[in-house]
C-alpha cells in the first residue's frame, strides 16, 4: 500500500484517509468533470456551474496533483495552456463516482438524466470500463451531458418510482 506516512493521518481507517484525499466540498467535483464531463482546462472548471472560486480551485488543483490524482500536461497547439488529466490513482475513484450518482439519485431529487443514472445502475461494469476507454485513449467526449447542453431529462424522482414497482 503507498501513501502518506500515518503519522500525518488521523487513523489509519481508509475512509478516514480517503476523506482526507479528496473530501472537501470540491475535489469530487474536480474529478467527476475530468471522467464524465471531459473537462480538461481551468476555464471548463470554473464555468462547471459549481461557482468554485478561481483561487479555490487553482488550490484544489494543485492539491489534487501533489495527491497524484491529477497530472498537468502542456497543450500541444498552444504552450501557455494547461490540460488536467486524471492519472490511473484517479481514474481508479469511477466505480466509487458512479456508485455515488447512483445512491445520490435513489435517495435524492436530482438534476441528473434519467437514462444516464439508469445506465450506471443497469450495466455499471460497462459504464466504467467506457469511462477507462475513454481515459486510455485520451477522448474527452463527455459520458454525461454537460450543463447547458440540450434538454435535461425528467428528474430522478421518476426513476425511483418505477424502481419502486
Amino acid at each position: 500500500m503507498s501513501g502518506k506516512a500515518s503519522s500525518t493521518r488521523r487513523s489509519g481507517c481508509p475512509v478516514s484517509i480517503a476523506l482526507d484525499l479528496f473530501g472537501d466540498r470540491w475535489s469530487l467535483l474536480i474529478v467527476r468533470d475530468l471522467m464524465v464531463r471531459g473537462y480538461r482546462t481551468f476555464k471548463e472548471f470554473q464555468q462547471s456551474g459549481e461557482g468554485i472560486a478561481s483561487n479555490v480551485l487553482a488550490g484544489r488543483l494543485r492539491r489534487l496533483q501533489a495527491e497524484g490524482m491529477i497530472t498537468v500536461e502542456v497543450e500541444e497547439s498552444d504552450g501557455r495552456r494547461l490540460n488536467y488529466r486524471l492519472t490511473e490513482k484517479g481514474i481508479d475513484l469511477a466505480p466509487v463516482l458512479l456508485e455515488l450518482y447512483v445512491w445520490t439519485a435513489r435517495h435524492e431529487n436530482t438534476g441528473a438524466p434519467c437514462a444516464v443514472i439508469e445506465a450506471m445502475r443497469r450495466n455499471p461494469r460497462e459504464l466504467i470500463a467506457e469511462v477507462r476507454r475513454r481515459w486510455r485513449e485520451r477522448d474527452s467526449t463527455p459520458l454525461i451531458p454537460r450543463p447547458g447542453d440540450g434538454a435535461r431529462s425528467a428528474n430522478s424522482r421518476s426513476l425511483r418510482k418505477e424502481r419502486k414497482r
